[in-house]
């Protein structure tokens, strides 16, 4: 058994662990493996080992994987900052767009989002924690944004995403996974109907699926380290 294939199954029994201790079933739960900077030949391996969810940070490595790795018909979701210039690509060769959190952005994934292809899956990117230096829209703002974003074409909005501040306790942790939980509820009272909240990743994944993430988002628990190198988009 290859070191990725036992890391998959090691992290999938604490999703289903996870998912039972909150009376959940683990099927509720999806596992994104996080591949950004892990070459086309490990993505394939995870493949191999049942993985069919990948998520890109890097718009240039993310396409040329997705093109590379066609024939696995695996599903790709784009998790990390996107600039509005670099949209095209990314709503030609991605399933999901999970970091939304402009207008523009979003108009932008509509408009070039191809007529022959299903609806691009979108989540919005919500700033739990308020913090200055991280992107995501004001948790006061989601509702007008999420009814603007709905009404655009070619795009399903799904749900919500964050990224709760680094090193956090884990009242800290539960309480901005909450957040996001209870926005959902709140938009899905006003008639705007989300499924998805995409939160958790390797260290506190347990703590998001307690709270009701339905997207785990999963990378140094599968692939290891990242490799260290100069952020690309």
């Amino acid at each position: 058994m290859t070191s990725i294939s036992a890391n998959l199954q090691a992290v999938r029994r604490r999703v289903a662990a996870a998912a039972r201790a909150a009376g959940r079933t683990p099927e509720d739960v999806a596992l994104i493996a996080v591949s950004k900077t892990q070459p086309a030949q490990r993505v394939a391996e995870a493949a191999h080992a049942g993985q069919r969810l990948f998520g890109e940070n890097y718009v240039r490595e993310g396409v040329a994987k997705a093109v590379e790795l066609h024939a696995l018909q695996l599903e790709w979701h784009f998790i990390g900052p996107l600039q509005s210039n670099k949209t095209r690509p990314v709503a030609a060769h991605f399933h999901w767009v999970h970091s939304v959190d402009r207008l523009k952005l979003a108009e932008r994934l509509s408009e070039q989002r191809g007529d022959d292809l299903p609806p691009l899956n979108v989540c919005i990117q919500v700033n739990v924690g308020g913090e200055a230096s991280k992107s995501g829209v004001a948790p006061d703002e989601v509702p007008a944004f999420a009814a603007a974003v709905a009404k655009l074409p070619r795009l399903a909005l799904r749900g919500l995403m964050c990224i709760p501040e680094a090193g956090g306790d884990e009242a800290l942790l539960r309480a901005r996974f909450a957040t996001l939980r209870q926005l959902r509820d709140r938009l899905n009272d006003a008639g705007i109907a989300l499924d998805t909240l995409s939160m958790g990743m390797s260290d506190d994944l347990e703590l998001a699926i307690a709270e009701g993430a339905t997207m785990v988002r999963v990378g140094t628990a599968i692939f290891g380290a990242r490799n260290v190198r100069e952020e690309q988009t």
